[in-house]
């Protein structure tokens, strides 16, 4: 009883879709402050956890936890509106302006969020600089690296490579976001996003956001990266990469294959905000 159907599953995401890019700035900023620190959170926990058991699907499978309360408490989460907005922009129910204020609003915020969470975290398990023996400092160090140095020892071709992986990455967190709405119940909602979000994971997929935790952390830590490096091999184009892939991959196609011109026009009839917004 809690499914909820394809059509209505359209309409749902297009309204949040609304709903997000007509946030306050304030508010865009602490959600996405918010979640930029809670995916950090969930990325020691994975990483932690593959530690411990030397099993990395292990901190695959618990990685989802740090989605499951960004979505739960309704945060911002910028790969996830990378899906969202962009059907509402298509649909007239908000502007191109909102939407593209919404993107750099939250990315700002989780970046802020992310390297705050970062700090405080290696301040903890280095004893404020002091302790060198924590297994997760190497751990931090290594994958900080090898999100970095892998793509800038191919060149050009490894900004190509970054993008792509990111790509693949948010094909898998947007349908992640959009399955969170599939279901009227807490179960069913953390059940229905948690097997895409682990499949990135596992995978070693691009995170535009888990990455504004690694890669501060790890130069925090030695890793051998510059912020010039973390820019121009990771983060750029990996913000480019998982735009492209919640588009490309998952809205438009998700949109197309289930929205009609009869049930737009119900949905644009029977909607409580206005059919265009206009700043």
């Amino acid at each position: 009883m809690s499914y909820v159907k394809p059509d209505q599953l359209i309409d749902d995401i297009i309204h949040s879709g609304v709903l997000k890019s007509n946030l306050t700035i304030k508010q865009m900023f602490v959600r996405g402050t918010l979640a930029g620190a809670i995916l950090g959170a969930a990325t020691t926990v994975a990483l932690t956890a593959a530690a411990q058991t030397g099993l990395p699907i292990v901190g695959a499978v618990l990685f989802p936890v740090g989605f499951a309360m960004i979505l739960l408490l309704g945060l911002e989460l910028v790969t996830g509106s990378f899906a969202l907005i962009p059907l509402a922009i298509m649909e007239g129910r908000t502007t191109l302006q909102k939407g593209l204020t919404n993107f750099a609003v939250v990315i700002c915020a989780h970046l802020f969020g992310a390297v705050l969470y970062a700090a405080l975290y290696v301040a903890s398990i280095t004893y404020l600089g002091t302790e060198t023996s924590d297994p997760m400092i190497q751990a931090i160090i290594h994958m900080a690296e090898h999100k970095v140095l892998p793509y800038e020892a191919v060149g050009a071709g490894g900004i190509l490579v970054a993008i792509i992986k990111a790509m693949l990455c948010n094909w898998m967190v947007a349908i992640g976001t959009i399955m969170f709405y599939t279901s009227k119940s807490t179960a069913g909602k953390i059940l229905a996003m948690w097997l895409p979000v682990t499949t990135f994971f596992s995978l070693g997929l691009e995170h535009a956001i888990v990455n504004m935790f690694v890669i501060p952390a790890g130069m925090m830590l030695g890793a051998n990266i510059s912020f010039g490096e973390w820019w121009v091999w990771n983060q750029g184009p990996v913000l480019i990469g998982n735009l492209l892939g919640a588009v490309l991959f998952t809205a438009l196609p998700i949109y197309f294959s289930h929205r009609t011109r009869v049930n737009r026009a119900a949905a644009l009839e029977g909607a409580n905000e206005p059919v265009l917004i206009r700043s």
